[in-house]
């Protein structure tokens, strides 16, 4: 079993004696029982990791002594960015936690021109924010060394003018046939995905992706669901630049 992983912000990585409060502190002394002399892992969020040791353990505060510090090993060296498609009810929220366990670096909410749920700013926000909570929460069970930003919602045309300036852009196109994720070399290090929402991409929003030099892939014979579609892909990206070894 892996010891736990909790994130602290960078000024507190800097101490050699920490004290956690609130829902980690909570976790630790009470979900974890965790007790004095059993050690824990903590991360900056920017790649430093804090191997500790608890000094002592109360369900308001947890004290812990830092025994080593090295830079984090688990992240991925191709930084895989997903720019999904807002689909209906709840489903955005497996679909952050899944591509954070996977090893997507950031998460961009899309406003296509077939997106079902459009919520006002207020309310998107709202999302927004327990998104990033969920980022947050995936990214401690799963040992990533950073917490992948979700960033404010976006519309089409802006997801295209961002994906045609990374080193390899993407549209996940179920229509599209001859093209796959393969196409993508093992040593990239940078990939966006756009995935669509449930009711696909407009023959227009293809073309558009098509003359900003995004490439269209398809995901085989199968059509997957939008929230199974991008963690897929970032699963096939993670095998094909060796980040599954």
């Amino acid at each position: 079993m892996s010891m736990p992983l909790f994130f602290v912000s960078p000024e507190q990585a800097q101490q050699d004696v920490l004290c956690l409060t609130g829902e980690d502190a909570r976790h630790i002394a009470g979900s974890l029982r965790m007790q004095p002399g059993e050690r824990l892992t903590l991360s900056d969020g920017a790649g430093l990791m804090l191997h500790c040791e608890v000094e002592a353990a109360e369900k308001t505060a947890v004290i812990v002594r830092v025994c080593g510090r090295e830079p984090c090993t688990s992240e991925s060296s191709c930084a895989v960015t997903l720019f999904q498609c807002l689909p209906k009810g709840d489903k955005m929220d497996g679909i952050v936690q899944k591509s954070v366990e996977l090893g997507a670096v950031r998460i961009v909410p899309v406003l296509s021109s077939r997106c079902i749920s459009r919520p006002d700013g207020a309310a998107l926000e709202k999302k927004r924010r327990r998104w990033q909570q969920i980022a947050a929460e995936a990214a401690g069970q799963s040992g990533r060394g950073r917490i992948p930003e979700v960033a404010p919602a976006c519309r089409w045309e802006q997801a295209v003018q961002a994906l045609s300036s990374m080193q390899y852009g993407l549209l996940l196109y179920e229509q599209q046939q001859g093209s796959s994720l393969s196409q993508v070399p093992a040593s990239a290090a940078e990939v966006g995905l756009l995935v669509g929402p449930e009711g696909g991409i407009s023959p227009q929003e293809a073309d558009c992706c098509r003359q900003a030099g995004i490439l269209c892939v398809g995901l085989g014979p199968r059509i997957l669901r939008t929230e199974t579609a991008g963690p897929a892909a970032i699963a096939v990206l993670q095998y094909l630049t060796g980040n599954f070894e």
